[in-house]
Order: structure tokens, then C-alpha cells, then sequence
């Protein structure tokens, strides 16, 4: 057993000089207010019942019964600006109203388990934790269970109706709430610890987001529609071909206006996954630690709604009412109608990422510990996102045009990527009560720089940590942070086919086609925790 650890600890001790992409999106940000005053590198150092989360095998260093009480609080502030580059064209379109604009103000919620999103928007949300552990005096064993965020980003930019970017994401809510994780810890002896936890999770997901089309074929035929269709809309000749002009002036397309609506509200109540978790300290100054948190193909079931606006309901009913238009929309799949307004039940399977981080913790003089991490989520199952409807949705049926076969469907694109990201913590002890805490997580993205967008405006960012533990007495304590985490994006026009390509068939999802696009993100969090054994 010992030989295999040595093993591990060499592996480590070689990763660790080496300089790998790193990689994070939203993992571990909310957790526990222990873990992000030390950057999340508390693998060799489990923070007391927060075990659970980052090795259950530290819960076995627990004795006696114990409660933490906590609590944080965290605002997410991020913003965009729009440039148009020299000889932006869009299918003959020279001119796009966002160009030159900035984003709004941003909000936070919360999504409320059995509730639903309530209707107030936040600078910022509180959320708050309970943990128990028990363990009987000269038992091996220690159970336990917590209720934490394990996975968060909320988004709300609902405040300003015109805000340019409620094209790519008005509101945006993933969270991941864990509300029971029975979880067990054994000593196997004084140096080596094994543990094991079975987190409970309620996932939601939401997005609401306006929608706009601009890409080269839509803009083509709206300059095709300008050259045949006279101002007042109607047109004798095209009444007996195809209809163009039949939408009159509302249904004269224009790839930059408003075309839809979409809101996605999905949930799901009952979302088990398991941690395993190995602690091995065979001196009081050096110790080992790895966690394997499984991932799941969480089931997500839930409502959508379309509301689409006059444009493309005009510009089909008018293709519909000529001569030639029926035959032609049969020919290319497109429906005889569109309602303004098309609701209904949705399920999707969208993976929640396995992850696997190993640490050393090195106390090499009483007064100072360093701790070291590395680790890795299986962001790459988010190469692409399908959401399954219950009918056939008629806004979907005019994008055959482009490609999209199954109106029952909608698939977006992703390319998310599995990368090593490494985190840092550094604790002073200045007296036997007092430990001051500092860390810092280099968090490059596991979004590639020519995927991202306003849905997940995660660049690479850096987050900064400090903190504190007071301990009272022996019988109680209380954990004090504050982090803040900062990135930015810039991203030229034509570069990221999440946003900004400007090609043939582009319509998913392109909204800001052939603009530069720039902006960052900013998330700032302060925790405290309170323990108390008995």
C-alpha cells in the first residue's frame, strides 16, 4: 500500500513543475468558505465536515460530534462592448445597431427548489449551509452529511430592456445544490484515511435570451426583398410567384432585428453522484490527498416557450398566400404558419463533469503551510447541448433552411475542452488560535478562446483569496473569507462560431455576426463559517 502511495506522491511532485493549459468554469466556487481562502487546495488538508465535498476521507480526522452553520454571499458582474470592424457586411446589411453599444447592468437570483425563479433580481445572492458529522469516541468510523452549491453562475441582465446582450442570454441560471450527501470516513490506521460521500443534488437550468439571425443568406434575401417589394408592402406580380412581399412592411426581413424569443426552464430534483476520497499523512508536516468526484448524465426535464415576432410570422403567412409560395415552403420544410407564441414540455441530458483533484500539503516549520493542487473536469462532454421537445416547433421548421433536419430538437454547439487547472493556499499561524489565510487558483477556461460567449462569458480569470480561523475554544471556531476573481475577452469578429461567425449557414447561433466583441467578468464572494463540536 505504502509503495503504491510513494508512487503517487513521485507522479504528483513530477506534474506539478510542469505548466499544462489550465483549466475551470464553475466548479468549486461556492463550496465551502475554508476551501476558497486557500484556493481550493485543501485535498492533503480537508477542511472538517467540508470533506465531503473535496476528500470525504478527512471526515476520519474528525472525533467527536461537530456542526458547521454557514454561509456566503457572491455577485457576478460582467459586461460587453460591440465594435464594427472595417468592412462589415452581412449579406449586404452595413450597418448593425449594436454596434457601438455596451452591456447593462447585471443582476443575480436564485433558483428556489419546488418555487421556481422568483421575480426579484439582486446585486448579489446569500446562500446558506448546514453540515453535521458524528463519530463515536475510539470509532474508526465518522458519518456525516452538508448541504452546499457544488456549481453556480448566475446571470440576469433583464434590468435594461434594450441591453445589447439580451441576444446572447437575458438571464442565465446553473446551480447545483446539494441538500443531503450521507458520507462515511474510515481511519484504517494513524497515517492513511479513506473516505466516501454520496452527494444529493437539485439541478436547475434556465435561459431566456431574444434572438437575431444575421448571417450572409438571410441578408441576401432581405436585400432581395428591398429590390422587388415595393414600400407599401404589396406587389401583384409576386402574388403570383413566391410571396416575398406578401408579409407586407413587418414581414421585410432584416438579419439584425428581433426575431424571437426563447425561454428554457429545466430541473432536476433528485441528481446523486458519489465522491471517493484517500488521505495518506505520514508525517505531521507532509500529507496526500486525492478525490474522485463522479459525474452524472443528469436528466433534465422541464418547460420551454417561443414567442416569435412579426417578422418571420408575417413573412411565412405572406409566402403561404401566393401562387408558387406553398409549393416552394413544401419543397424547403417550412411551415404553412408560425404562431406568435408556442409552449410546451422539454427534456435534455446535459452531464454534469466527473472530476479528479490530487494535493500535497508541506508544513515545513509550525508557523507556515503551503498547499498544492491539481486537477481536472471533463468539460469536453460539453461539446454540444440537445434539448428535445415535445412537438414540432415551428420556429425550428423555418431553420431547415439552414441545415437543421429535426425541429423537435435543438442542438447548440459547445466544444468545451478537459484541461488541468492548479490551485495554491498558503496559512500562517501566528498563535494557537489564529491562522491568517491566503490563495490563489489561476483558473485558465475550459471554454477555448474561440468558443466563448455571453451565455458563459468565462475567459481565463485569476482568483484571489484571503481569510481567517479564530478558534474560541477548543469546542468552537469561526472561518472568515473574502475572494475576488477577474478575466477578460477579446474576441475579433469571425473567430468564435459561438457568436460572432458571419457565414452562409451560421443561424446557430451567431448573434453578433461579424462585430468584434470584448468584454470580462468579474466575481467577487465573502463567506463565513461557524463550527461548533460537542
Amino acid at each position: 500500500m505504502q509503495s503504491a502511495l510513494l508512487t503517487l506522491v513521485a507522479a504528483l511532485a513530477a506534474a506539478l513543475p510542469a505548466q499544462p493549459a489550465l483549466a475551470a468554469l464553475v466548479e468549486n466556487l461556492t463550496t465551502s468558505v475554508t476551501a476558497m481562502a486557500l484556493g481550493n487546495a485543501v485535498t492533503a488538508d480537508p477542511p472538517g465536515i467540508d470533506s465531503i465535498h473535496f476528500n470525504p476521507a478527512g471526515l476520519a480526522r474528525l472525533t467527536g460530534d461537530s456542526k458547521i452553520y454557514s454561509a456566503f454571499g457572491a455577485s457576478i458582474r460582467t459586461g460587453a462592448a460591440f465594435h464594427k470592424p472595417e468592412g462589415f457586411d452581412v449579406g449586404g446589411w452595413t450597418d448593425d445597431p449594436v454596434a457601438g453599444q455596451r452591456t447593462g447592468p447585471v443582476r443575480q437570483a436564485m433558483y428556489v427548489p419546488g418555487y421556481g425563479m422568483p421575480g426579484w433580481r439582486l446585486p448579489g445572492v446569500i446562500i446558506p449551509g448546514l453540515g453535521m458529522a458524528f463519530n463515536k469516541p475510539g470509532s474508526a468510523f465518522t458519518f456525516a452529511t452538508n448541504s452546499y452549491m457544488s456549481q453556480a453562475i448566475s446571470i440576469d441582465r433583464t434590468t435594461d430592456p434594450n441591453d445589447p446582450a439580451r441576444f446572447d442570454g437575458r438571464q442565465i441560471q446553473l446551480q447545483r445544490l446539494v441538500y443531503a450527501a450521507p458520507s462515511i470516513g474510515w481511519k484504517y490506521s494513524d497515517t492513511l484515511r479513506f473516505g466516501l460521500s454520496v452527494p444529493i443534488a437539485h439541478s436547475a437550468f434556465v435561459v431566456d435570451t431574444h434572438m437575431r439571425f444575421p448571417n450572409e443568406l438571410l441578408g441576401v434575401f432581405g436585400k432581395l426583398q428591398q429590390g422587388w417589394c415595393p414600400e407599401s408592402g404589396g406587389n401583384i406580380i409576386d402574388t403570383f410567384g413566391f410571396g416575398l412581399c406578401g408579409g407586407g412592411k413587418e414581414g421585410m426581413v432584416t438579419p439584425f432585428k428581433h426575431a424571437a424569443s426563447m425561454r428554457l426552464q429545466m430541473t432536476a430534483p433528485f441528481d446523486p453522484t458519489l465522491n471517493l476520497g484517500v488521505l495518506w499523512e505520514p508525517r505531521p508536516w507532509f500529507a496526500l490527498g486525492a478525490v474522485y468526484q463522479g459525474g452524472s448524465k443528469t436528466r433534465y426535464t422541464g418547460k420551454y416557450q417561443f414567442d416569435t415576432q412579426p417578422m418571420l410570422r408575417n413573412f411565412v403567412k405572406g409566402l403561404n398566400s401566393s401562387l408558387f409560395g406553398p409549393v416552394a415552403g413544401a419543397v424547403l420544410g417550412l411551415p404553412s404558419s408560425i404562431p406568435e407564441t408556442q409552449k410546451g414540455n422539454l427534456s435534455a441530458t446535459i452531464p454534469f463533469p466527473a472530476h479528479l483533484q490530487v494535493g500535497v500539503k508541506l508544513r515545513p516549520i509550525r508557523y507556515v503551510q503551503l498547499n498544492v493542487d491539481a486537477s481536472i473536469a471533463k468539460w469536453s462532454d460539453w461539446n454540444a447541448l440537445t434539448f428535445e421537445f415535445d412537438q414540432s416547433v415551428k420556429l425550428l421548421e423555418v431553420a431547415r433552411l439552414y441545415g437543421i433536419a429535426d425541429s423537435t430538437k435543438l442542438k447548440i454547439p459547445r466544444g468545451y475542452k478537459s484541461l488541468v487547472n492548479y490551485g495554491f493556499g498558503l496559512q500562517l499561524f501566528p498563535t494557537e488560535k489564529l491562522a491568517l489565510r491566503l490563495g490563489y487558483e489561476p483558473r485558465k477556461s475550459s471554454i477555448p478562446g474561440d468558443k466563448v460567449d455571453l451565455i458563459a462569458p468565462l475567459p481565463d480569470t485569476k482568483l484571489y483569496s484571503v481569510g481567517l480561523n479564530y478558534k474560541f475554544s477548543p469546542h468552537s471556531d469561526i472561518s472568515l473569507t473574502a475572494s475576488y476573481m477577474a478575466g477578460k475577452f477579446d474576441t475579433p469578429a469571425n473567430t468564435d462560431c459561438n457568436m460572432n461567425c458571419n457565414k452562409f449557414l451560421n443561424v446557430i447561433y451567431n448573434p453578433y455576426a461579424g462585430l468584434d466583441v470584448a468584454g470580462d467578468i468579474k466575481v467577487r464572494y465573502a463567506g463565513l463559517s461557524f463550527t461548533h463540536r460537542f
